[in-house]
């Protein structure tokens, strides 16, 4: 870095007091939102491609914001340059972040004279702060030499990405383009529905819980494009409702509770729920015995929805093989979950035949695993999840579209093949999106003639309870096997064997929280009293292997 782009980012920086985090009440945000204005550029700049910055707190209070990087690929940012994003977010002086800059440029090998300036698309929730954190993250990417930054306004997260994967790709990226996009793909598929099933007009309504975010705001464009679908939006956040405050797909799935604004009348009505930045999706229904209570549809049993729809297809595509020369290709399906998916989701997608894998607690680990196939599904509990295709299979199947347009138009190979190519273009390979989420799932329950009874049915969730324990240091445990092995400290985990074989299809694991200092206990059992006392036990003994039980 020459002087003169030091001195800028010196001079820039010092306008704002010191930092406090990525995600924080958003009073004390300024400072680490400009730093990482500073790094989506530098991103750019590494990759000569467009970066993105999000301003948001995602399932957070509204007085607290946050900010996130879209990569390149639209996905989260690399976690090669995790450890600097929290360097600079947390240097002290104007000089010191100077200083960090400059090595870490040199290291990475970074060029301000490359072929491509620094170009960020920018984008915010409704939150009251969004507006003056956006601007903040304006002086960071332009204290970059010839950074420039386009504020796409406010957006959902899973829109931002999807604009910065789709403008790396040299496609049209605009908020209309991802809602054309969207409802062109979910009509596609709801035409290629077969005719018998078309007739059976039961369980219409969709009634969505928008979390008083910007989600509900964004559903009601695409329900006017929509026509043909019957969706009511409620917490849109024009009725004067808190956004993320007994609302939101957090909120519900956690709590187990409808959402305000939902009551004993909509029993029998399929129900969704939305998280604050729209990043998440859960489905749910009042039930009939009280208005508070609910039947959650999480987002194990949406993965499973969506891994027999696929499954479905391909298996057509097997089925009507003809003398194509790529007949054979045979597309590798793997289902990506954590150890925190209820054990009974497990074993019905083991049941179907699919191959399912595990990977550590992190969206980034279960994004990254799900790409090492032709098809890769991951979902969390949560509802934050989506699908990937390789770019190898969505070429076989555009030349086998082809092929078959000329020999055997609207036959069911053809129609399988369609169907992919839609889902591949429905939903957001880039990021989880609760609304493409929600419109694959009205799709596939559309094709299948499904109330969400016959979806709720698929299997029934084990009783689980999850708890913390207070521990001196969380560093201690070390695991393994995708967290549920502790290998450090030893004999805890044949103490938690020990426990874990009392209980029929008991199943427990420990595992270091990521921020605070503190041990997240997870226990299931075939009853909520047994998944409520193995989870007890496995507390008691991570409070004695690692507490303050053991600390006297």
């Amino acid at each position: 870095m020459n002087d003169n782009q030091k001195s800028l980012i010196v001079n820039s920086s010092s306008k704002y007091p010191l930092p406090q985090g990525f995600r924080a009440d958003a009073s004390i945000l300024e400072s680490t939102v400009f730093r990482v204005g500073i790094l989506a550029a530098l991103r750019s700049l590494k990759t000569q491609s467009l970066t993105g910055l999000m301003i948001t707190a995602s399932h957070n209070q509204v007085n607290d914001n946050g900010v996130k990087i879209a990569d390149p690929s639209g996905g989260m940012l690399t976690q090669e340059w995790e450890p600097f994003a929290d360097a600079i977010a947390n240097s002290a002086t104007p000089q010191h972040l100077v200083q960090l800059i400059d090595e870490f440029v040199k290291k990475e090998n970074i060029r301000f004279d490359g072929v491509r300036s620094a170009e960020i698309l920018l984008g915010r929730d409704t939150r009251p702060s969004g507006e003056s954190l956006l601007e903040a993250a304006k002086q960071g990417v332009y204290s970059i030499v010839g950074a420039t930054a386009t504020d796409m306004g406010i957006l959902t997260t899973p829109q931002l990405h999807w604009m910065v994967r789709a403008r790396n790709k040299g496609m049209k990226a605009t908020e209309l383009d991802y809602f054309e996009q969207l409802s062109s793909s979910f009509r596609c598929l709801v035409d290629l529905t077969p005719n018998q099933i078309k007739m059976n007009n039961t369980d219409d309504k969709l009634v969505v819980d928008g979390a008083n975010g910007v989600g509900g705001e964004k559903l009601e464009v695409l329900r006017k494009m929509l026509n043909s679908m019957d969706i009511e939006v409620r917490n849109s956040g024009k009725e004067g409702g808190v956004l993320n405050e007994g609302v939101g797909a957090d909120y519900v799935q956690k709590e187990k509770v409808v959402p305000q604004g939902f009551y004993l009348k909509d029993v029998g009505i399929r129900c969704a729920s939305l998280d604050g930045d729209a990043d998440r999706l859960v489905y749910f229904s009042v039930q009939s015995n009280n208005a508070s209570n609910i039947d959650l549809v999480d987002g194990d049993k949406i993965l499973s929805l969506f891994a027999l729809f696929i499954k479905e297809q391909l298996s057509i595509l097997k089925m009507e093989g003809d003398d194509h020369v790529d007949e054979n290709y045979e597309a590798r399906l793997g289902v990506v979950q954590t150890a925190y998916a209820n054990g009974a989701s497990t074993d019905y997608l083991k049941q179907l035949g699919l191959e399912v894998v595990f990977t550590p607690t992190g969206v980034k680990y279960l994004h990254e695993k799900a790409a090492e196939y032709d098809i890769g599904i991951y979902f969390e509990a949560n509802g934050h999840g989506t699908i990937l295709f390789s770019e190898g299979f969505l070429s076989w199947l555009d030349a086998r579209n082809n092929e078959l347009s000329s020999k055997s138009k609207g036959s069911e190979l053809q129609k399988a093949v369609l169907r992919l190519l839609a889902v591949s273009n429905l939903i957001n390979q880039a990021v989880g999106d609760a609304l493409s989420g929600l419109l694959l799932v009205e799709a596939i329950l559309q094709y299948k003639g499904w109330s969400m009874h016959n979806w709720s049915e698929l299997y029934h969730d084990l009783p689980s309870r999850q708890l913390k324990v207070k521990v001196v240091d969380r560093t201690a445990v070390v695991t393994a096997n995708a967290e549920t092995v502790v290998v450090r400290p030893p004999l805890i985990q044949e103490a938690i064997n020990v426990e874990v074989a009392k209980y029929p299809r008991g199943r427990s694991f420990i595992r270091p929280s990521g921020t605070e200092d503190v041990i997240r206990v997870y226990a299931e059992a075939s009853i909520q009293e047994a998944a409520d006392s193995l989870a007890n036990s496995v507390a008691k003994l991570a409070d004695q292997f690692l507490g303050f039980g053991n600390s006297g």
